[in-house]
Order: C-alpha cells, then sequence, then structure tokens
C-alpha cells in the first residue's frame, strides 16, 4: 500500500511538473502561434489545416472507457494514476459494477453477471454479436439490460469469472492498464463520453455513416441482399457488411453493393481540398515477410495467433462509391500525386503511401487511416494491444512533422462489436423494417426524425439511431486538455467538422446524419495562451510516456522525424 501511495505521489508531482511548463512564456518567434487569428488567405475556419482520422474497429464505449480514470494496476501490467483535478465520465459506477441491470435480468440465463474487468492478459477475446437487430434487442428498448442474451458470444477466459458462461464475455471491460496509451491520451487531449454509432449495426454501415451519413440509397446488388433491407421506398438499405462491388478483392460469392449519393470525398474533390483514404494491405504489389501478397496479404497477430488480411474490402467505405473508387488498386503516379485529383489512385492509397507523403511534404488536408486488419481492434482476430502499436506509432510520427502544429487527429471506431454500454442513445431517428427490434418485433421509436431520408427527402427504413456509444478522443496542440466533452456526436460529426472547416459549412443534404450532427468544436480551444507545440510521445508496447517527453515540451528546430 505505501508503494502504490509513493507511486501515486511521484505521478501527480509529474502531471503538476508538466502542467508548469504550460505556463513558462514562448519564445518570442513561437508568441504569434499562442493563439491564431484566421486572416484573408486562410483557407479554413479554424487553425487545422491537417486532419487525420483513425478509424478503428469494434469497441464500445465502456469497453475501454468503462472504468476511467481509474485503473486497478495489477502487478506485471503498465501503470496507469489520473492526473489531479481529472473531470468526471458518465463509465461504470459502484451501482453498475455490482449491481448490473443485465445481472438482475434472469432472461440472460446463465451469461446474467456484473461487468468484469479483462486485464493484459485478456487481451485475446471473443467477436460478440454486433447486428443490426441483435443490437437492438440488447437495448432492450433502453433498459441496456439483455447484452449476454443478444450479443454475448464467445469462450470463458482465463480469469473471467466462473459464471462468464461464454455469452457473459460480452462484459468485459479494460482498463489504463491494457488500453494505456488512449487513456494517456484522453489524460492530456480531450475525449468525448456522449459520442455514438450513427445508426445500428456493424462495420460497413459505420464506415458509410463516417463519410456520408447515408446507408441507404443502394443502386446495384450482386449475389443475392442479405446484407441489406427494403427502405419502405422501393429501395434498399445497408445494414450488414456486404463488399462493394468492383473491389479486385471483393469476395466473389459475397453479398456486394455500389451506393448512389454523394460522400465528403466528392466534396472536397469539389473544393480542390487533398484527401485520401490509406488502408494498410491496398497496394497489391507489395509482398508481406510471410510470402503473402495481393488480396491475400495477411499478418498473423503474436497476441490473438490468428492470421488475417490486412485489407478488408468492407472496411473501405470509398470504394462503394463510383466517384471515389479505386476498384483495380491503382497506384498512385508519384509520392507528389498523393491526396491529389485526376490521379489513377482517385484516392484510395496503402498506409504506406501515407508515411510516404507525409515525409516528402505532401501531407493531404484530410486523411482517413485504417490499420491492417491484426492492428484495427477488431476482437477476435485484433485486440488491444495490437491495436495500440498501430495508434501510437501513427501519432508518434505524427508529432515529429512540422506540420503537427496545425494537425488534429480524431480517434473513432465503426461499431461497438455488441460490447456492453450502459447508456442507452439519443433517439433520433426511427425505423419500422422487419430487422429493428428496439421497442419490440419491427420497431424501433424516436422522439424526433430528424434525418433519415431518401435522396429526395422521403422516410426509409433501416436507419434505427443512434446506435451503440463509441470512444471518440481528439488529439492535437489544439485539443482542450484532460477534457471529457458531454457534447452529443456521431461518426457524422467527422464529416461535418470537415464541412465546417473546409467547406463554409456545405452539406452532403440527401438525408445524410450530417445535417443534425453534433460538433466537435468543444473538444479543441482556438485560443489558448500557451505555445501550440504540445505532444506527448507514447511507448507503443506499453502505451506509457516516452521519457524525457512531456505535453507541453516545445520544438522550433522543423526537423522531420
Amino acid at each position: 500500500m505505501r508503494n502504490h501511495l509513493a507511486v501515486c505521489i511521484a505521478a501527480c508531482v509529474l502531471s503538476l511538473s508538466a502542467v508548469s511548463l504550460a505556463q513558462i512564456p514562448v519564445h518570442a518567434e513561437e508568441a504569434s502561434n499562442a493563439s491564431w487569428h484566421r486572416d484573408k488567405d486562410d483557407h479554413t475556419s479554424t487553425p487545422i489545416k491537417h486532419l487525420v482520422v483513425i478509424f478503428q474497429e469494434n469497441v464500445s464505449y465502456d469497453h475501454y472507457f468503462g472504468a476511467y480514470p481509474y485503473a486497478a494496476n495489477a502487478p506485471g501490467e503498465p501503470t496507469f494514476y489520473a492526473r489531479p483535478f481529472t473531470p468526471k465520465a458518465n463509465g461504470l459506477t459502484a451501482s453498475l459494477l455490482n449491481h448490473n441491470p443485465n445481472q438482475q435480468n434472469s432472461a440472460n440465463g446463465a451469461g446474467a453477471i456484473n461487468p468484469f474487468r479483462l486485464s493484459r492478459a485478456q487481451s485475446a477475446t471473443a467477436d460478440q454479436d454486433h447486428d443490426y437487430g441483435p443490437e437492438q434487442q440488447a437495448f432492450n428498448g433502453g433498459a441496456m439490460d439483455l447484452f449476454p442474451k443478444y450479443t454475448g458470444t464467445g469462450e470463458t477466459l482465463p480469469g473471467a469469472p466462473a459464471d462468464e458462461n461464454g455469452i457473459g464475455q460480452v462484459m468485459g471491460y479494460y482498463d489504463g492498464n491494457t488500453v494505456t496509451a488512449l487513456w494517456n491520451y484522453a489524460q492530456w487531449f480531450a475525449m468525448s463520453d456522449n459520442s455514438y454509432n450513427t445508426t445500428f449495426g456493424p462495420s460497413t454501415p459505420g464506415a458509410l455513416n463516417l463519410i456520408s451519413g447515408q446507408t441507404n440509397g443502394i443502386t446495384q446488388t450482386l449475389n443475392g441482399t442479405g446484407e441489406e433491407i427494403d427502405d419502405g421506398q422501393g429501395g434498399l438499405t445497408l445494414i450488414g457488411d456486404a463488399d462493394p462491388i468492383g473491389d479486385v478483392c471483393s469476395s466473389p460469392t459475397g453479398n456486394q453493393v455500389q451506393m448512389s449519393g454523394r460522400n465528403v470525398g466528392d466534396m472536397l474533390n469539389d473544393a480542390h481540398v487533398s484527401w485520401g483514404f490509406f488502408e494498410g494491405g491496398f497496394d497489391l504489389s507489395q509482398v508481406n515477410a510471410n510470402g503473402t501478397t495481393g488480396c491475400k496479404r495477411s499478418t498473423v497477430s503474436a497476441v490473438t495467433n490468428v492470421k488475417k488480411a490486412d485489407y478488408i474490402p468492407h472496411h473501405q467505405p470509398f470504394q462503394y462509391y463510383a466517384s471515389t473508387a479505386n476498384p483495380t488498386h491503382a497506384r498512385p503516379t508519384s509520392v507528389s500525386m498523393i491526396g491529389r485529383q485526376g490521379d489513377a489512385a482517385n484516392h484510395q492509397y496503402d498506409m504506406a503511401d501515407f508515411y510516404a507523403a507525409v515525409e516528402a511534404g505532401n501531407f493531404p488536408a484530410v486523411s482517413f487511416l485504417k490499420a491492417p486488419g491484426y492492428q484495427d481492434g477488431h476482437a477476435g482476430y485484433s485486440d488491444p494491444l495490437d491495436e495500440q502499436q498501430f495508434i501510437v506509432h501513427v501519432i508518434n510520427f505524427l508529432q515529429q512533422q512540422p506540420e503537427w502544429r496545425d494537425t488534429a487527429v480524431v480517434i473513432a471506431y465503426d461499431d461497438s462489436d455488441g460490447w456492453y454500454d450502459h447508456q442507452a442513445a439519443p433517439r433520433v431517428n426511427a425505423s419500422t423494417s422487419e430487422a429493428d427490434a428496439l421497442d419490440g418485433a419491427g420497431v424501433c421509436k424516436a422522439r424526433g426524425t430528424l434525418a433519415g431520408t431518401d435522396s429526395k427527402g422521403k422516410p426509409v427504413q433501416g436507419r434505427c439511431g443512434y446506435g451503440p456509444r463509441l470512444p471518440l478522443l481528439v488529439i492535437s496542440p489544439w485539443a482542450r486538455s484532460n477534457h471529457v466533452d458531454h457534447t452529443v456526436t456521431d461518426q457524422s460529426s467527422i464529416t461535418r467538422f470537415i464541412e465546417d472547416n473546409w467547406l463554409h459549412g456545405k452539406r452532403l443534404g440527401g438525408g445524410s446524419f450530417d445535417a443534425q450532427a453534433g460538433s466537435l468544436e468543444h473538444m479543441f480551444d482556438f485560443f489558448q495562451p500557451f505555445t501550440v507545440h504540445r505532444k506527448l510521445l507514447l511507448d507503443e508496447q506499453t502505451g506509457q510516456p516516452v521519457k524525457p517527453s512531456l505535453p507541453w515540451a516545445s520544438t522550433s528546430d522543423g526537423h522531420r522525424g
């Protein structure tokens, strides 16, 4: 106990020391950067000139942040101690941990248990059920008490409660001893505890909502319609993981679709703003160390021991639109053309292309990053530790660039994987398709229909929302520090930020959720009175700060790391 107290005191002193750095006057050459003032030649509405969206897989808010900011600090795990005055977040209270509605609901059968901590050694878990209908059933009209019954799956983990019985695994959560990097980013930058999946369902709807706020408007299907639902207006809404039509890596026998309408890439093209979607494994000419290449490029996770394709077609949203697709995975003609219009790659690239472009001084204004499969965080084949290595590597890399001073990184997720979260989502869009089940068979009620129409303004089915609560973080010199934002946001809020910052607030229209999405602006402070060279370098393995790196340490050498 005495040793733990000593460590905690040391951590608090370190935190206070780091905070005091912010009070040191900046050099004269940095003073002009201490707060931001727009001039007539500036083409963004904020100081952010480079937005990087790291879009990960399958995590509910409580699964990663339910215990925030208190970690168990078990022996042999990276320690985490919160900074003084860390604000309260909407997480797992003592009542939820000890008298949870899922534990008290006998309909969960053998899986009726309380939430339990997953240790770092339990980072490899089973994939939970995260389909459109079962997720609604787990919500049980907002009671949030049927997760084991409807989304729970998997085997009992070593060290888990004896009564977990497989389906109870869905009640597991991690703390800052496993998702250490994310907790540290939350400490020194900004996080949200009130951000949601735009609709219910798995990866592809979430990815489409990220870039278009729209899952309706399918123009073509291939190999059936197993992942779609009738929209009530003679069309189809996507509620599952269909592959994009035309992508050479799409399953030849699986359901495929093509979408109509516009996405944020189309809008950026109209405004001549550079952008790109960068996904691991997209370059089919590369050969991995294990000899795999083409669409079969793959990696075996040392944590899960599962071999997974690096490139996953249904995780690449721009491939669903003819205007932004690169179906053959054509390579950019040069590094200088990455992010630019009129090139064969059509803004779709490999992750290696992102590093190459930034290092060459060709940093796109808007970049969407997708990790190779084994590092995307998706339970079953990926895990928090592999995911952490990817996220930390990217952010450490960006902090070494001169452009860091005007960069913002958003870490967001495509769906919850069905993991338990206690917070019922706001009801913003109703649906009465046969796949809906939030308020009974075929029913998803909403207190107002603010979005959810087709391109002609007619209400369509299969877009019940908001869905489960998801993590959302902003890492930037301009992000608020140790800040928990309570603004209601969803995946399309990221599109809204792009629209507001680069496109003068123009919206996609056509029934997109961006029209009513909450803003990310409260996670920033664009008039903060200190240097904008804040950095937090972390260790990729432990997620802990790399000494002597501290937030608010300033650099002025312009070195490109």
